[in-house]
């Protein structure tokens, strides 16, 4: 099989970034076939789901429907994981629809925690990496999120939403999500002291753990950490781990066992299959647990690529 045109053979929102990152098109060919991304099919249609009044499935965290005695309830209709997809898909944050719902996002749209406005962050860490990253993706700033990070971050050098209940230990989740956020921002901003501290102290939590081990004894704390998923949501794994250190382009030999582990769960005919789907509502089908998946097999193979040195320059996963 020819696993290029397989993956071509998809929604603009995943081909362009195969031209970009795969095979390394002309920027006008990769831009042509980004702006149809807010146009057509996933894009699209995620963008028409959104209300008036700037939410998705009528909240920002929790879907309005969600019931609040439930308090470990996955579902991914609202507006922050919305717009974690919309940053995914590279949606071209100047289309006129995208600033459209962008704004009203930043009119209306405030967190459950305690009314915050959306692109200024609330306490968990998860949560605010992820805001942030859509924050900065569509031009919305991000510095309180920034800022929030920067206090919340732990003396092991990760982070854990549930540090504001007493929690002393970071967390894997947690960790990606914080550090995805302050390295979006440091690719916008540029060069911060404390943020790029902040980083690499993230980025150590993780490397000492080889991306999915606990540091005293190597074990596997969740097993699922070593699966790949796609839509990643708040959910650290190996690939999502490498992904972060593609981009950042930081190369350490303490993440050989983790692209070893990816390269060798690819097909006989080079494609990867969703080993994990984070279950919950979705307004998009972006594949089903256990069939060759087109989102985790580009995520592999860029980051394998990046890692055998056969592309110097890291790309932006939707940038």
């Amino acid at each position: 099989m020819d696993v290029v045109a397989w993956l071509l053979d998809s929604d603009p929102a995943l081909r362009w970034q195969v031209l970009r990152d795969l095979l390394d098109a002309p920027a006008e060919e990769v831009a042509a076939t980004r702006a149809r991304v807010a146009e057509e099919g996933w894009g699209a249609q995620l963008l028409a789901r959104q209300a008036e009044d700037g939410r998705w499935a009528g909240g920002t965290y929790r879907p309005g429907w969600a019931r609040e005695d439930e308090p470990f309830f996955d579902a991914w209709t609202a507006t922050h994981f919305c717009l974690q997809q919309l940053v995914d898909l590279g949606v071209d944050p100047d289309h006129p629809a995208v600033r459209r719902a962008v704004q009203r996002v930043g009119r209306n749209v405030r967190w459950e925690h305690d009314d915050e406005p959306y692109f200024s962050g609330e306490i968990e860490a998860c949560m605010n990496g992820v805001a942030l990253i859509s924050a900065v993706y569509f031009g919305q700033g991000g510095d309180p999120i920034v800022a929030t990070l920067l206090a919340d971050q732990l003396p092991d050098g990760g982070w854990n939403c549930y540090a504001q209940y007493g929690a002393r230990v970071s967390s894997f989740h947690s960790t990606i999500c914080a550090l995805e956020g302050l390295l979006a921002w440091r690719r916008a901003r540029g060069e911060d002291a404390a943020v790029a501290d902040a980083q690499r102290a993230g980025e150590e939590y993780l490397l000492e753990r080889g991306l999915f081990r606990r540091r005293t004894d190597r074990s596997v704390p969740d097993p699922r950490m070593t699966m790949l998923s796609y839509p990643v949501r708040w959910y650290h794994d190996v690939l999502r781990g490498l992904d972060h250190f593609r981009l950042a382009d930081r190369r350490d030999a303490r993440l050989a066992e983790s692209v070893e582990l990816v390269r060798g769960k690819a097909g006989p005919d080079g494609r990867w299959r969703l080993e994990n789907a984070h279950q919950g509502p979705s307004y998009l089908d972006l594949g089903d647990e256990g069939w060759p998946n087109r989102w985790v097999t580009l995520r592999a193979l860029r980051v394998l690529r990046w890692w055998d040195g056969d592309q110097p320059t890291p790309g932006q996963a939707a940038s």
